[in-house]
């Protein structure tokens, strides 16, 4: 009996292979992520370290206070874009997450599909044995009755 081919696998072997994409976008991105989070922090605590002297000519307060507001600008964006990063490897993290569900259901149909030819295979079997106890029960009931004769 030829076994029938489950039709659907090039399309679960492409499901697979997206997964494997999406899982190593999702580590890029969560990597970039922590990346830009360390550096948000490390301009913060920079920024937070930072002191003026207690006395300074007005012209050199000026300039550290120009400094300071460039340093405090550059915080916030990189604070910005650490917080842009995370949104994206979340949002890549969700088509990682979609991309495993498809996979897992075509799994599941592939399960389900070896179950009924197993199934299918048990039953001719079953098909082909009750076959061979029915012509031989048929037969040996034919040959054992003696027919009557008048």
């Amino acid at each position: 009996m030829k076994k029938a081919a489950f039709r659907l696998q090039p399309v679960l072997e492409l499901r697979r292979t997206q997964e494997r994409a999406a899982a190593v976008a999702s580590a890029r991105a969560a990597a970039a992520a922590s990346d830009a989070a360390r550096r948000a922090s490390d301009y913060e605590t920079t920024l937070a370290t930072a002191s003026l002297p207690r006395s300074l000519p007005s012209g050199d307060f000026l300039a550290a206070m120009t400094v300071l507001r460039f340093a405090a600008t550059d915080a916030s964006d990189a604070r910005a874009a650490a917080t842009a990063a995370a949104e994206q490897a979340e949002a890549v993290r969700a088509q990682w997450t979609a991309a495993a569900q498809r996979t897992k259901a075509l799994e599941r149909l592939r399960e389900r599909h070896r179950e009924a030819q197993q199934h299918a295979e048990a039953a001719a079997e079953e098909r082909a044995v009750d076959d061979l106890v029915t012509g031989r029960a048929g037969r040996g009931t034919a040959e054992e009755e003696v027919p009557w004769t008048a």
